[in-house]
């Protein structure tokens, strides 16, 4: 997993710092919106090009990460 996040970036300066796949200007919530939408991975990578089946694997991946995490609220004590 740790191989298909490194496909996953996130730079201030390509669409406001959203996570995108490898530095292009594909955010990974595009992809997640697609694949949520019932698109297969041919058509995605049909409609991107640029794209590898790989690059689809690590939003998946990524998606899978953030809901690992959570946020505690701390209670005063």
């Amino acid at each position: 997993m740790k191989e298909l996040l490194k496909r996953i970036t996130v730079n201030p300066a390509v669409m406001t710092g959203l996570p995108c796949i490898r530095g292009m200007r594909i955010p990974v919530t595009t992809i997640l919106g697609l694949l949520a939408a019932g698109a297969t991975t041919k058509e995605i990578l049909t409609d991107y090009p640029d794209l590898e089946p790989d690059d689809i694997k690590a939003c998946m991946a990524y998606a899978a990460w953030l809901t690992r995490e959570r946020e505690i609220e701390l209670q005063p004590a």
